[in-house]
This record gives structure tokens, sequence and C-alpha cells, in this order.
């Protein structure tokens, strides 16, 4: 149980380290919440810093999140729980980060590791659509949460068909985890409605529009 517990925490650590904000820090001696959409992710770091800091800052924030379900599967190997509330942590601890005053992204870059990890083939299944929800609207934040919503409805089919099944813990965790993402997109969900979302792409602020 102890080895939990420090997965968890350690995962919860290391979420919390905003590679944007550091980038944006480093490159342009700015704080990144207070440019773009205010929020700490890909999506506000291609806005503000350019493609290169943001393709970056994407990469390592997915890397956080497979990082930590493997921290999970290193330090507490038999127990089924440790991996998923370790994913879930780092996508807490990014939303959430200890080092940044609390006020981070939307996590979605990391739940992408998280989910991966845990979850390939569904998480995969989910990311194509959301990945087309993006390519067609230039929505982020729709192709976001079209992947958070669909990862575990396509863990249910999966469990009910018999193709796989990946444990009650990854469920619960894409769950808490799709819950995570709608609370912290609501502002994006009333955008949406109507019509006000700002598009990849766009050099506008309006708080909300962020990947991760």
């Amino acid at each position: 149980m102890i080895f939990s517990i420090i997965a968890v925490v350690a995962a919860y650590l290391l979420g919390s380290v905003s590679f944007s904000v550091l980038f944006a820090r480093l490159f342009k001696g700015i704080d990144i919440r207070n440019h773009g959409s205010g929020n700490a992710g890909a999506t506000n770091t291609l806005r503000v810093l350019g493609k290169g800091p943001a393709i970056l800052v994407l990469v390592l924030d997915i890397a956080k999140g497979v990082l930590a379900v493997w921290l999970g599967r290193w330090l507490a190997p038999d127990f089924d729980w440790t991996p998923a509330l370790a994913g879930l942590a780092a996508v807490i601890g990014h939303n959430w980060p200890l080092y940044f005053h609390f006020k981070g992204g939307k996590g979605i870059a990391t739940t992408i590791g998280v989910l991966a990890t845990l979850c390939f083939v569904p998480s995969l299944i989910a990311g194509v659509f959301g990945i087309l929800a993006i390519v067609l609207t230039r929505y982020v934040s729709l192709g976001s949460l079209l992947f958070v919503t669909l990862t575990p409805i396509v863990l249910i089919v999966y469990n009910l068909v018999g193709w796989h099944d990946y444990g009650i813990s990854v469920l619960v965790i894409a769950i808490a985890i799709w819950a995570l993402a709608v609370w912290r997109h609501r502002s994006n969900l009333v955008k949406l409605k109507n019509g006000t979302e700002n598009k990849l792409g766009s050099k506008s602020g309006g708080k909300g529009n962020n990947r991760g």
C-alpha cells in the first residue's frame, strides 16, 4: 500500500510540472496564463509561442501521463488500481499544479498519455474520432471532449462483447477523467453552443480554448 501511495503522490508532482508555463518564461519571459486563452497547455502555447514550443509541450505533457502510469506499474505491480490512480493524479497535477499556484491547463494531452498507456486500442479508436472532429471543425475543445467521452464508451463495449477486459479500475478512472475534462471545458461548451469558440490557429484570446 505504501508504494501505491508513493506512486500516486509522485505522479501528481510529475503532473504539476507545467511545461507551457516554463517555456513561456524561458522563451518570452511571460506567464502564459496571462496571454491567449489564459490556460497552460499546448493549444495556448501554439497561439502565444508558435509551433515549435507547442509541439514540444504536447509531447512532454503526453509523456507525463505515460510515465505516471508506468510509475504505478513499477512501484505497485500487484495492485491493479495503482497505475490508473497514478494516471488520474498526473491529470489532476496538470490541471492544478502544486508548483504554479494550482492554476494549470485542462489535462487533455496528459490524459492522452494516461489512457493510451492504460487502454491503447480503445483510446486509439476514440482518438481517431477526436482528431477527425478537430480537422473538420478546427475546434480543439470539441475533439478533446469527444476523445474523453468515447474512450469509456469503447471500454464498456469491449467488456460487453468480450473482446478485452481492461478491468474496472481503468473504466472508473476513464470516467473520472471524462468528468474532470467536462468540468475544465465548461466554458468551452458554452462557447461551442453560442458559436463563439476560438478555432485552431486563431490568434484571439477568449478564455478556455486550450488543449491541455
